[in-house]
C-alpha cells in the first residue's frame, strides 16, 4: 500500500469535501492494482501536484512514474494530448487508465525549468516547446472555439473590469482565429522537467486544440515575471522561440490575463489581483 502525502490528502479533502476523501480512502487500492496490471514496482516516496499522485516506478528495469489525479472534467484530456505528442517534447504515455484517471508515464526531473536562473533561457525553452507541441489536434480534444462565446459574456458582464479593458478583450475574442493544433494550455516552468531522452519534456496539459498563441498567458504569467517588469520582453522571446505572431500571442495573453483577475476578485488574494490588473495594464499600453 502507498503512503498518501498528507498535505496532498488534506487539501484534496478541503477542496472536493466528501467525494475527495471518498477518493482519497480509495486512492491506495487503486495505485495497488495499477502497479500489478502494468507490473510495476514502487520506486520512492510518492509525490503530488494539486490534484494528482506520481508514484516513481520500476517497468522491465526502465524508469517510470504512474500518475493518479482527481476525478475532474479538467483531468479528462491529458491522455489524448499525450497520445498526440507521442514523445514529441512531453513526455511519453505508456498505459492509460481513463475511467480511474491514470495514465503510466516516461519518468521526469526531478528538475524542472523553474530551477532556471536564467529569465530569457527559461521563457526561450518554453517557446520551443510550445512551436514543437504544435502538433494536429486530434478529434477527441476540446476546442477553444467552443469556449469563447462563455468567456466573452463572462467579460461582458463583469463590473470589476475597465471598460478600454472590456473591449479589447471582447474584439480579440471575435477576432481571434482556432486552427486545430495541440495546445498545452498550462505551460509555464513547473510543467517543463529536465530529462535524459531531450533536455526538457513537459507535462501536465490541460489537453486543448486551438492557436499556440494561447499559451503565452502562461509563460509570461508565471511567478519568475509575474512581480516583475518583464512581461513584454518575455513576450518577444517567447514568440520569436515558438514562430507565433506577436499580436496574436498579445491578444490571447489579454483575454487570459482579464479572466483570471476576475476570478481573483472573486477567490483572492489581492496582491495576484493587484498584479494581474498591472499586467492587463502593460498588454494594452
Amino acid at each position: 500500500m502507498i503512503d498518501v502525502p498528507e498535505a496532498f490528502a488534506r487539501s484534496t479533502a478541503e477542496r472536493a469535501g466528501e467525494a475527495g476523501r471518498a477518493w482519497l480512502r480509495a486512492l491506495p487500492n487503486i495505485a495497488a492494482d495499477l502497479l500489478q496490471r502494468w507490473s510495476c514496482v514502487l520506486d520512492g516516496p510518492v509525490r503530488h501536484g494539486a490534484v494528482g499522485v506520481v508514484l516513481p516506478v520500476r517497468r522491465n528495469g526502465s524508469s517510470a512514474a504512474i500518475k493518479v489525479s482527481f476525478p475532474h472534467p479538467g483531468n479528462v484530456d491529458q491522455p489524448d494530448a499525450f497520445a498526440a505528442w507521442n514523445g514529441r517534447g512531453a513526455v511519453r504515455l505508456y498505459e492509460r487508465d481513463d475511467a480511474r484517471f491514470a495514465m503510466l508515464l516516461e519518468r521526469a526531473g526531478p528538475g524542472s525549468l523553474a530551477d532556471v536562473a536564467d529569465n530569457d533561457k527559461a521563457v526561450t525553452t518554453l517557446g520551443e516547446l510550445s512551436r514543437r507541441l504544435a502538433v494536429p489536434a486530434p478529434p477527441g480534444l476540446p476546442r477553444i472555439r467552443d469556449e469563447v462565446a462563455g468567456w466573452e459574456a463572462e467579460i461582458l458582464a463583469a463590473s470589476s473590469l475597465p471598460r478600454r479593458v472590456v473591449d479589447a478583450a471582447v474584439a480579440a475574442l471575435r477576432e481571434l482565429d482556432h486552427p486545430d493544433t495541440v495546445v498545452h494550455g498550462d505551460l509555464h516552468d513547473a510543467n517543463v522537467l529536465s530529462s535524459d531522452r531531450e533536455p526538457w519534456l513537459a507535462i501536465d496539459p490541460k489537453g486543448l486544440a486551438g492557436d499556440p498563441a494561447y499559451d503565452a498567458f502562461t509563460v509570461i504569467h508565471s511567478p519568475r515575471l509575474l512581480l516583475t517588469s518583464g512581461h513584454l520582453r518575455a513576450l518577444d522571446i517567447f514568440c520569436e522561440a515558438a514562430e507565433i505572431d506577436r499580436e496574436r500571442a498579445r491578444r490571447w495573453a489579454l483575454v487570459r490575463t482579464a479572466r483570471a483577475v476576475l476570478l481573483g476578485h472573486r477567490h483572492g488574494p489581492k496582491w495576484l489581483v493587484d498584479a494581474g490588473e498591472r499586467l492587463v495594464g502593460t498588454l494594452l499600453d
